[in-house]
């Protein structure tokens, strides 16, 4: 296995690790091989590593553990380049009848198929995303200023999705920090990144991001539960599947689970299989009316108008409107004479990872010294396991172990 070093600006300190090893040691699968990747692929996020590099760096081993490499490594083709490249991604995409996006996603198999991987360059490269098709980018702006700890986003997410106890897909850090006043909260769904480490990691593509709306999703049909993904991901967001899910098959209406395209990737997933936050794919694919597209069950529970979730790339949507709307009220409150004292502060989790999280906050970015506390609402009061008590949030967003226990 190659060695990969830690002397760069994403380092990972030995508990970290620790968490990793202890996670994987769960699996059938090669632990150290999964934490290496998980590193790496958060370099390659963080524009310290090329995805080529990455792909030449694990393809043996992954071949070797998984018999396939399907991982999705959207900028590796783009790095090849080379005279004729056009030509040749073409007439691959027309063979397998796949977009020029989808064959870019298909990354180290079809630079292989292509003839190209043994030409790709060592150099650094961010991964470039696909821009060929118009569609919408989800995501969401949180307002944290307006969160009062309620903890209805949790429940509504957990009922909708049919989730087992302890797999909380939407979670509320309460913090104390010594930066900010005694109640702080942290509302940390998925962040369906632009460039996810989860979708690098995957080695049978399962962990994908959908090419129609930046969803980044689970098909559960072909997941292993290798649980690589869980560890690449820097924000905590995913829980494997203990035993049998608390709701069975049977209580879970077909629509909620197959997507527009055919695959298994909605509601809660079944036993030895990655789940995590979906954006609520099947509202946004009209299954559930078309009055809930553009909707998500935890923003409609939240009462404090503090969720909005939309189309990131429309200045019309939810998201993009409260955050203008929420700056022109801050900026015309006359009880402040110095403007400066109400500037409106918003941050992504942990953006120096490059991961670009298509979710953004308005509020204070919780330090690395905060420390998780019991909240207004307890998560025992409101019905919910909590697995993920007593935690220090690293950079605003780490969570530690996750999923159900048997």
């Amino acid at each position: 296995m190659p060695d990969s070093d830690d002397d760069t600006p994403v380092s990972f300190d030995d508990d970290e690790e620790e968490r990793m090893e202890r996670l994987l040691d769960d699996t059938e699968y090669d632990a150290e091989l999964g934490v290496e990747m998980a590193k790496d692929a958060q370099r390659v996020a963080a524009g310290e590593l090329s995805e080529a590099a990455f792909y030449r760096r694990y393809h043996e081993d992954v071949l070797e553990e998984f018999g396939e490499d399907d991982r999705e490594l959207t900028g590796l083709l783009d790095d090849a380049g080379g005279e004729g490249f056009g030509d040749r991604l073409s007439g691959l995409a027309d063979d397998e009848d796949l977009s020029r996006r989808e064959v870019l996603k298909k990354g180290g198999a079809a630079a292989v198929a292509l003839g190209l991987f043994a030409s790709v360059d060592d150099g650094t490269a961010a991964a470039q995303q696909g821009d060929d098709e118009d569609g919408p980018r989800y995501g969401m702006t949180i307002n944290l200023n307006n969160c009062d700890g309620c903890l209805a986003c949790v429940v509504a997410c957990n009922e909708e999705h049919g989730t087992s106890a302890g797999a909380n897909w939407m979670y509320v850090f309460t913090y104390e920090d010594d930066h900010q006043g005694d109640e702080n909260f942290l509302v940390r769904p998925c962040q369906h990144c632009t460039d996810s480490p989860c979708t690098k990691v995957c080695p049978v593509g399962a962990r994908h991001t959908r090419e129609e709306d930046g969803l980044v999703l689970t098909d559960y049909e072909i997941c292993i539960g290798c649980r690589y993904c869980e560890v690449s991901c820097p924000y905590g967001v995913n829980y494997f599947q203990w035993g049998e899910p608390d709701v069975p098959e049977s209580e879970i209406d077909d629509d909620h689970q197959i997507d527009d395209r055919g695959r298994w990737v909605g509601a809660r997933p079944p036993e030895g299989v990655m789940g995590k936050c979906t954006f609520c794919v099947d509202r946004q694919d009209g299954q559930m009316g078309e009055e809930k597209v553009g909707t998500t069950a935890c923003e409609e529970a939240c009462a404090m108008d503090a969720i909005h979730f939309g189309d990131l790339d429309d200045p019309e949507s939810a998201p993009n409107r409260h955050l203008r709307e929420y700056r022109e009220q801050q900026d015309n409150d006359m009880q402040f004479p110095n403007r400066k004292e109400h500037t409106v502060s918003t941050f992504e989790l942990m953006e120096e990872r490059g991961t670009e999280p298509n979710v953004r906050y308005i509020g204070n970015e919780p330090s690395p010294h905060a420390e998780q506390v019991e909240g207004p609402v307890s998560y025992e009061d409101a019905g919910i396991v909590d697995n993920r008590k007593e935690e220090v949030l690293d950079n605003g967003a780490m969570a530690g172990d996750g999923g159900e226990e048997a």
